[in-house]
């Protein structure tokens, strides 16, 4: 059942990779660590079994966006978890503060659910 996170993770990256942008890029001036998880399982994903992730973005405040996941295997819904981001900017002395998203940045996410 752990994979189901990672499964969920892989989808928001592949919107970030579309947005043409990458969420763990070197050098990069925002981070976003995970504040929240979770995931309701619905049915049983076998190894071989061939399914989709559908995700969106379910919320976005000022600062954080919290992605919707939906998991597929043909009509059956597999699972269904939502996984919330906070924007920060690390600071000169090391920790982490957090900021406002950048609106550039958030449309660019938005257009990749299109």
């Amino acid at each position: 059942f752990s994979n189901f996170f990672r499964y969920m993770e892989e989808a928001e990256h592949a919107i970030w990779r579309k947005a043409g942008m990458r969420i763990a890029a070197e050098g990069r001036e925002h981070q976003w660590p995970r504040i929240s998880a979770q995931c309701d399982f619905k049915s049983r994903l076998r190894v071989d079994d061939e399914f989709e992730v559908r995700t969106e973005m379910a919320k976005a405040t000022n600062r954080t966006i919290q992605w919707a996941h939906t998991l597929m295997r043909g009509d059956t819904l597999i699972a269904q978890g939502t996984v919330t981001a906070v924007c920060v900017k690390l600071q000169p002395d090391g920790t982490f503060k957090a900021v406002e998203i950048p609106t550039a940045l958030l449309t660019r996410l938005q257009s990749a659910l299109v």
